[in-house]
């Protein structure tokens, strides 16, 4: 195996073990295990469940949107939205029950579904004011490219200007307070650094979503590949891929929040609200490859290949995702999960492959390439010329 840009890999404990209360295996970045066996994500249930004062963040909540809530009616509130169950939760949630002001901004999805794009439409039409950024279509793909070659996800670029954007809108227009749906790391795996505060620093970014190397490291690698030319990789659009400096985000006093800390996070509840609030409507085709929901990560038709390519890296594919998560709320069992999981993890997303390579100015011939470099040793095998996942949950 190839060990490139993703910090990640190469760390992975060798010896396999699954979650004894959901379905999440130790392969998981930063997921810390036990001595029970438990996953750090279940633990944190458990203090959701009975050591937090929800009542007590309740109150933290309105006394902070009370400091930021405009009079005039002037936006108040930036709130990064695809029209997705999470945002459109968040976003409906502060205006409706508090009384915020939000304007609503949007990295583009790489490529837009037609249900993704219908259900940005819909959160637009459902009364918000979007901001929707489609960053440079040539630096774009090419930056997904070399993602997808030296990190195993074309994903990145995404998440860089996910996580950027909203604090450049916040510092043009002069909005300091910036929310977010969930803290990721703690709800479904991960870091529990800012598990007992409201916000993270962009410091973080980093180590806890770029995989170990930004965007200047990636930049750097295209120009190194020939993909990126010296001009493309000085382009000023690059700028919104990186956090504004923080001596201007401490001058605003910008912070981001996330609404999981202040609100019990269940995924599948915000689905109900978004569905009703929102005009947020589930795949149309049924469920998605590699998994056995229909509404998560609905708006990219590249979607389906980061999470393929996680199933590669780690072993843990889309349908671990969604049970892990619903294992947690209490929707399913353990045991339902484990079947779903050994059902549809792994399940290549044949639909949009085509769109992919188009996309990324690439054969399939050698997407296999890249995608076989990925594979760790101590996870999978080669039997009868077909590759095979050593360890599945049981």
């Amino acid at each position: 195996m190839v060990v490139k840009l993703d910090k990640q890999l190469g760390v992975q404990p060798k010896e396999v073990t699954f979650c004894t209360r959901c379905v999440v295996s130790n392969q998981r970045p930063r997921t810390v295990f036990d001595a029970e066996g438990v996953c750090s994500a279940c633990r944190y249930v458990e203090q959701k469940r009975s050591h937090i004062d929800w009542e007590k963040r309740e109150r933290e909540l309105q006394a902070l949107c009370d400091k930021h809530r405009s009079t005039n009616g002037d936006f108040d509130v930036i709130v990064p939205s695809s029209g997705g169950k999470d945002s459109g939760y968040t976003a409906h949630l502060l205006k409706e029950k508090y009384g915020m002001h939000p304007l609503c901004v949007t990295w583009a999805p790489f490529i837009y579904t037609d249900i993704g794009w219908k259900n940005f439409q819909d959160f637009v039409k459902s009364g918000f004011t979007v901001i929707n950024c489609f960053p440079n279509g040539v630096v774009h793909r090419k930056l997904a490219r070399v993602a997808f070659e030296q990190k195993g996800d074309a994903w990145d670029p995404f998440t860089f200007g996910q996580k950027a954007y909203a604090f450049h809108v916040a510092l043009k227009w002069k909005i300091p307070l910036i929310f977010y749906g969930e803290n990721g790391e703690v709800e479904y795996g991960g870091s529990m650094q800012n598990a007992t505060k409201p916000f993270e620093s962009v410091s973080d970014w980093e180590a806890l979503y770029f995989k170990g190397s930004g965007i200047d490291t990636l930049l750097k690698t295209g120009v190194d590949m020939n993909i990126l030319s010296k001009d493309e990789a000085n382009d000023p659009v690059l700028n919104l891929y990186r956090p504004p400096a923080l001596r201007d985000i401490e001058q605003l006093g910008a912070e981001m929040h996330w609404l999981s800390y202040y609100r019990n996070w269940i995924p599948q509840e915000n689905f109900y609200y978004a569905q009703k609030h929102t005009g947020f409507t589930v795949n149309e085709d049924g469920r998605s490859e590699g998994t056995y929901s229909k509404y998560a990560s609905l708006d990219d038709k590249t979607d389906g290949f980061h999470f393929y390519l996680g199933f590669i890296k780690f072993g843990l594919g889309r349908a671990t995702r969604d049970a892990m998560m619903e294992i947690r709320s209490g929707h399913i069992t353990r045991e339902e999960g484990v079947a779903l999981v050994r059902r549809f993890d792994g399940e290549f997303p044949k639909k949009y492959l085509k769109d992919f390579l188009e996309y990324l100015g690439i054969t399939e011939k050698h997407f296999w390439e890249v995608v076989d470099s990925y594979r760790p040793p101590h996870l999978w095998e080669k039997i009868n010329g077909e590759w095979k996942l050593k360890y599945q949950v049981t």
